[in-house]
């Protein structure tokens, strides 16, 4: 499957007001920094910058959320998948404790961006829980709460009834929730970065994939088959889409994760007797499987839930098939599942679950490996990168940066990565200490 196709099959496409007018790139322009992707990292650090009275040009293969950012469940996170604050001070020092607190207060950096800036976004604020399936999986959650209360943060243990009381399911051992989680409509919140940015002057080129960028003497030059962007500054903020539509824009970077294909679904508006009973306080819901069990309501009451495939052949019918049943068996006060929607797209997945940061020159920055945890996180990495470019030192940032390291046989990755999906079910299945 193509890693541009499955934008069209959207829920949030059919659902979500359409942007402004942008254009393609035509001739040369010049900006104080370029945006090479209109998902959330590159919207947000425009945003910023142009707050701070930079310019900014946005130049972007599609339309602004066309990838990961307009794809994805719209779960609002404030935590890695598996790297843990305590981890990530071991591995990067003062830089990854710093790292860590920014993980920590994203959920609440992006709502109180859609707050000050009017997003229309559907946001809804009511937490994020991680139920446990096994004894030894309640373990480590109890680890991990410890971890996040000894920064500050709202993480809270729940006992085996308050997941139940809270999820409407009896299937997990207990789990955790942070308050400030929640969840948004994804292609509404890039579409309404989008719109914002132009609102205070920046500029956003679109049906214009960045071919190649380099230097030419003081300043970085971004060029697309239509024109060039001349800039002091540069983003690249494409993650799993960075060679998708060009594989000399930086063949390293794309080569440092694995794209992994992420399915996505909605059912049919859920009435009102049987949201009382599932997920009645409307949190953002994913468990600890590898094989993960999520799900969480849209503004029209529809559950927007997903699965994983090893095999894409076929996918939309299979998965309504296989998360139908999933559904019923963990909430059995469904009895009926309808889909209305099956869609997909990639994510930028590392070895270690652990997001890659660098400098790629001088007042060039870029990150990729979201772990399928970028909502949040990617809006706060807008505010970072811009507070970088706009003179702040890198050294007192959370930005734990590295060299950039492809992977060795990254192309027999990529193509294997599906079957690790069997792996995972073989771990769910087996129970941990």
């Amino acid at each position: 499957m193509s890693i541009a196709s499955g934008f069209e099959t959207s829920h949030w496409r059919m659902v979500t007001p359409v942007s402004p007018g942008h254009t393609p790139l035509q001739g040369d322009t010049r900006a104080d920094v370029v945006v090479i992707g209109a998902g959330f990292t590159g919207l947000s650090t425009a945003l910023h910058l142009l707050e701070a009275g930079v310019s900014v040009a946005v130049v972007e293969a599609r339309e602004p959320g066309f990838g990961a950012s307009g794809r994805n469940n719209g779960q609002v996170i404030p935590t890695l998948s598996r790297a843990d604050p305590d981890a990530l001070v071991r591995e990067h020092g003062a830089a990854g404790d710093r790292f860590a607190d920014l993980i920590g207060t994203s959920a609440e950096m992006l709502f109180a961006l859609a707050r000050r800036h009017g997003l229309s976004i559907e946001a809804e604020q009511q937490g994020w829980i991680q139920p446990a399936h096994t004894p030894g999986r309640l373990k480590l959650a109890e680890a991990r709460v410890r971890q996040w209360q000894n920064r500050g943060q709202p993480a809270e243990m729940l006992d085996r009834d308050q997941v139940q009381a809270m999820t409407g399911s009896g299937i997990w051992h207990g789990g955790w929730w942070n308050r400030t989680g929640g969840h948004i409509n994804p292609l509404a919140l890039a579409r309404e970065l989008a719109r914002k940015v132009t609102e205070l002057g920046g500029h956003i080129f679109t049906d214009s994939p960045v071919e190649t960028y380099g230097r030419a003497g003081e300043h970085w030059v971004a060029l697309t088959a239509g024109g060039a962007v001349r800039a002091r500054g540069l983003v690249l903020a494409t993650h799993a889409y960075t060679d998708a539509f060009a594989r000399s824009l930086n063949p390293d970077v794309a080569r440092e994760v694995v794209p992994v294909l992420s399915w996505q679904m909605a059912t049919e508006p859920i009435g009102h007797n049987v949201r009382n009973a599932v997920l009645p306080g409307r949190q953002a819901m994913s468990d600890t499987h590898g094989d993960l069990y999520f799900a969480r309501y849209d503004a029209r009451h529809q559950l927007i839930t997903g699965g994983a495939l090893a095999l894409a052949t076929n996918g939309h019918e299979r998965l309504k098939a296989r998360i139908g049943e999933r559904l019923r068996q963990t909430f059995p006060q469904i009895t009926e599942v309808r889909f209305a929607s099956v869609w997909n797209g990639f994510i930028a997945m590392t070895t270690d679950y652990t997001p890659r940061f660098h400098r790629i020159g001088p007042d060039a920055y870029a990150w990729a490996g979201c772990n399928g945890r970028g909502v949040a996180l990617s809006v706060a990495m807008g505010a970072v990168f811009a507070k970088a470019l706009t003179g702040t030192d890198a050294g007192v940032l959370p930005l734990p940066l590295t060299d950039v390291r492809p992977l060795p046989f990254q192309g027999l990755l990529r193509r294997a990565a599906p079957l690790m999906l069997l792996e995972y079910r073989r771990r769910d299945a087996r129970e941990i200490s």
